[in-house]
């Protein structure tokens, strides 16, 4: 059974940073895709970046390119998400998923296992 637990979100001004980690469990994740969606109030679930797994090939949104940082730590089974310059329209919940597919996928019908998200707040 695979699992995702997120962890690191919390409070924080606007031009700081939180880094939020992902562990994985449940099977072997080298064919997967790992990314990181968020949701605001009333907003659509949104991607926001991915790796995969066995290259560490990464995708980011433009938003998210040059603020934010996915990495995996194969030893740990994880996926993290440094997020630097934080604006206040970051602030979501922010879930972590997976996808044994090929290819990476922007939409979140296309990831088969989530984690229970974790609260981003960014005050300005």
């Amino acid at each position: 059974q695979v699992q995702l637990v997120e962890s690191g979100g919390g409070l924080v001004q606007a031009g700081g940073s939180l880094r939020l980690s992902c562990a994985a469990s449940g099977r072997t994740f080298t064919s997967s895709t790992m990314a990181w969606f968020r949701q605001a109030p009333g907003k659509a679930r949104e991607f926001v970046a991915a790796i995969r797994w066995s290259s560490g090939v990464t995708d980011y949104t433009d938003s998210s390119m040059g603020r934010f940082t996915i990495s995996r730590d194969n030893a740990k089974n994880t996926v993290d998400l440094q997020m630097d310059s934080l604006k206040p329209e970051d602030t979501a919940v922010y879930y972590c998923a997976a996808r044994f597919r090929p290819r990476n996928s922007w939409y979140w019908e296309d990831y088969e296992y989530w984690g229970q998200g974790t609260q981003v707040t960014v005050s300005s």
